[in-house]
């Protein structure tokens, strides 16, 4: 377990965050591994639970860019935004997150007919844990620089 972070930490602090997709399908794979490393799969459950996390993953990304990056780019401008207009962005941003609390939901009561109650909190544990070590590693980069 801990050559695997300490893998994970050496293959992070390589990446060049100015080459997005890349990084992105490295830190994927990293994920990958940890998660796997973390719920302890057996090949049965693995070959169920990816599938699952795979699709989810995916629809996650989708609705995050479907909204988010147009409320990035308003919010910039709230200032100049009438109150019409930052009642919609409003709107719309709560919209997006019911709608990614639906998808999280469905997403756990699936993923908990493939893996055990304890393994999903496990997942959920480990994707905190993975989340809070790359923005360690990246903060610790960021800062060498």
């Amino acid at each position: 377990m801990n050559k695997l972070v300490i893998i994970i930490f050496l293959f992070i602090s390589t990446i060049s965050f100015g080459q997005r997709n890349q990084d992105w399908e490295k830190i994927n794979t990293l994920k990958v591994a940890f998660i796997t490393e973390k719920l302890s799969l057996s090949s049965k459950e693995a070959q169920e639970f990816w599938p699952v996390y795979n699709d989810y993953q995916e629809k996650r990304n989708a609705l995050r860019k479907k909204g988010h990056q147009e409320i990035k780019n308003k919010i910039k401008d709230a200032d100049t935004l009438s109150e019409k207009e930052a009642e919609k962005l409003l709107a719309l941003h709560m919209q997006i997150e019911e709608e990614e609390e639906v998808l999280d939901n469905d997403f756990l009561k699936k993923v908990s007919k493939v893996i055990s109650a304890k393994k999903t909190l496990l997942l959920l544990r480990s994707e905190e844990e993975f989340k809070r070590q790359l923005m360690k590693q990246y903060r610790q980069n960021k800062g060498g620089r």
